[in-house]
């Protein structure tokens, strides 16, 4: 390593936001890039560790020992092909994963891990401010066509990979516009969509084209797909948002977290409010669910000018360090705070939702609540009521948040015939990545179930490799899951 005793001799430092009362007036990235030098300090940090375990955590295999030694060297150019021989996204792991890899790092053992994320992102960043990102083009075509359904990380990495081994690419996307949940799922604060354009210039310039709108099985034909191309992947991700069925779910105000945020990304992407744009302005809003979207909802809200903020989650609250069955490196149950939540929010844990109160004209005006005790029945997880714990909490808007329980059937898979294993999710065999109907292939949360991207951008690369040898008998395309 460029410096065996950095992190001895260096402090772990963390990512900076804009002020709150900045960010709060727009929609911009709530992250500040940052300065060289304390980067490079921060580089500095990562260990001669003799087994990286980082790599483990990664799903993708990230070189992280290489490009973090690279950037403490100020190697940059050097950094980013190490980084991009692993990744086709840096921006966007680098933006939005959790960062598993900083779980598994060995500093982490006793000390903070090495901040893994920060100089990911700013290689990334200096490579596009240097005009280092150009397209690769394949230097023979195959004659081969693939069609990818689903222009989430999933299928942008795989669409990539196809293209630079000289197939021709078709993404399609049932949106007006390409990049799944990273475009209308994502709000803009937490990352600018701007990164996603930059590289849909290089995939176009690489050969991949980009349909929108195009719903597979209802406007597009299956048939007609088959019949035209010679491989298709499926990655339309697990769309199907888990409900809350409770009484007065019917009410008017209640809504699923992904019928909120998209509404207002297309407002930030120049679009005029739909008709029917939920606000929350100068409204009491309470998230039910206390993951990631439900921060997202929360950030969005805030800056609508919600009158309050609840989050709610049924877990108790996390421990401020590892407990005793979490040890290094499986990944830190511990509790977190986003960007969002330093906005301004109140957290309620070990909670559960027993009904929606109506206004008497239809509307939620608060919900009741009840405090719940976790408890382990012949291993298994259940919830019970704490007696007398039930009390009312007022509630204009209510924003369902708690994740997603597959791919949605109707259409495209039921069309399809594919195999769905007992949770929902598309079969395919680990090896070739091939469903059980020929030719067709699945990748990313389709088959896996909801994850994180750094998982959709692995898979999709996966899924490449094993369509490029379906097509051509082998493939020098890595398949790093």
């Amino acid at each position: 390593m460029g410096k065996p005793t950095g992190f001895i001799e260096y402090e772990s430092e963390k990512t900076t936001y804009r002020p709150v009362d900045e960010r709060l007036k727009d929609y911009n990235q709530v992250m500040q890039p940052w300065p060289v030098a304390p980067l490079k300090v921060q580089a500095a940090r990562c260990m001669d560790c003799g087994i990286p375990f980082c790599h483990q955590g990664c799903p993708l295999g990230n070189l992280i020992p290489d490009w973090n030694d690279l950037v403490y060297r100020d190697q940059w150019a050097d950094a980013i092909d190490r980084l991009h021989a692993t990744n086709n996204f840096p921006e966007f792991t680098g933006t939005l994963c959790p960062a598993p890899c900083e779980g598994s790092c060995v500093l982490g053992i006793n000390e903070d891990p090495v901040s893994i994320k920060a100089v990911e992102l700013s290689i990334i960043e200096k490579a596009w401010e240097n005009g280092w990102i150009k397209p690769q083009i394949a230097e023979n075509k195959t004659g081969k066509k693939v069609a990818i359904v689903g222009s989430g990380p999933a299928g942008m990495a795989a669409a990539q990979q196809l293209a630079r081994a000289g197939h021709d690419v078709i993404l399609f996307e049932r949106a007006d516009r390409i990049g799944g949940l990273m475009r209308y799922g994502i709000p803009e604060f937490k990352m600018e969509k701007k990164q996603i354009d930059r590289r849909m210039e290089q995939m176009e310039a690489e050969g991949v084209i980009f349909k929108t709108n195009a719903n597979i099985g209802e406007n597009v034909s299956i048939e007609n797909l088959k019949e035209d191309f010679d491989a298709i992947i499926l990655t339309g991700g697990a769309c199907e948002a888990r409900d809350l069925p409770t009484e007065g779910r019917e009410l008017n105000g209640i809504h699923q977290a992904m019928e909120y945020l998209p509404m207002q990304n297309r407002v930030c992407e120049g679009d005029e409010p739909a008709d029917d744009f939920i606000d929350a302005k100068d409204k009491n809003v309470v998230i039910i669910g206390g993951g990631d979207t439900g921060a997202d909802c929360l950030g969005t809200a805030n800056r609508q000018g919600a009158k309050s903020v609840h989050q709610l989650e049924i877990m108790p609250k996390p421990p401020t360090t590892r407990a005793e069955d979490n040890p290094w490196p499986e990944w830190p149950r511990i509790y977190r705070t986003a960007s969002a939540h330093e906005e301004g929010v109140d957290r309620v844990y070990a909670v559960s939702t027993k009904r929606f109160i109506d206004d008497g004209n239809g509307n939620v005006k608060a919900l009741e609540l009840v405090t719940v005790e976790m408890k382990n029945v012949d291993g298994r997880m259940s919830f019970e009521e704490v007696a007398g714990s039930e009390k009312e909490l007022p509630c204009d808007l209510a924003f369902l948040s708690m994740g997603f329980v597959g791919p949605e059937k109707p259409g495209l898979l039921e069309q399809l015939g594919v195999e769905l294993d007992g949770r929902g999710n598309v079969v395919a065999d680990p090896k070739t990545w091939m469903t059980s109907v020929d030719g067709v292939f699945v990748a990313g949360d389709m088959r896996r179930g909801q994850s994180l991207i750094v998982w959709a951008i692995a898979e999709g690369r996966s899924a490449a490799s094993g369509v490029d040898k379906f097509l051509m008998g082998e493939s020098d395309l890595p398949a790093p899951v």
